[in-house]
């Protein structure tokens, strides 16, 4: 089975979340890419390390042979995003503090994190995605 995306934004994500939760034992990794959103006028994103690092992310889980379903979860634009009470940054379940981050999602609880200074490096994406 190819990578399977899933796509939410701030307000849509609970929904979301719930489906992605509810399939998670079937897959081998869930992780959860926490992104900026696109800007507009240019369709890249406003924050430059996602630019750098979503097109490595999305060859490695494509490479995988494994089941891996990933939700991109949309922070929203930068003023948004810079707002301290920003919902997932208070979240304690993800503790957001930059974009991107890629969250490992297994047993109901984050299992693994990469923040956004590391998320483009290949060699810390693989054990991210083979932790089983």
């Amino acid at each position: 089975m190819p990578l399977k995306v899933l796509d939410a934004t701030v307000a849509s994500f609970d929904g979301v979340f719930e489906k992605f939760r509810s399939e998670a034992p079937q897959n081998k990794a869930n992780l959860i890419l926490f992104l900026a959103d696109k800007d507009p006028a240019t369709s890249l994103s406003w924050c430059p390390d996602c630019v750098r690092a979503e097109p490595v992310i999305y060859n490695k889980l494509e490479a995988s042979p494994d089941d891996i379903v990933l939700l991109r979860a949309y922070v929203g634009d930068r003023a948004t995003w810079r707002n301290p009470q920003h919902p997932w940054r208070v979240d304690p379940k993800f503790n957001l503090t930059g974009v991107p981050t890629l969250i490992r999602w297994e047993n109901d609880a984050v299992k693994g994190r990469l923040e956004d200074h590391e998320a483009h490096l290949e060699h810390k994406i693989q054990p991210l995605v083979a932790d089983k």
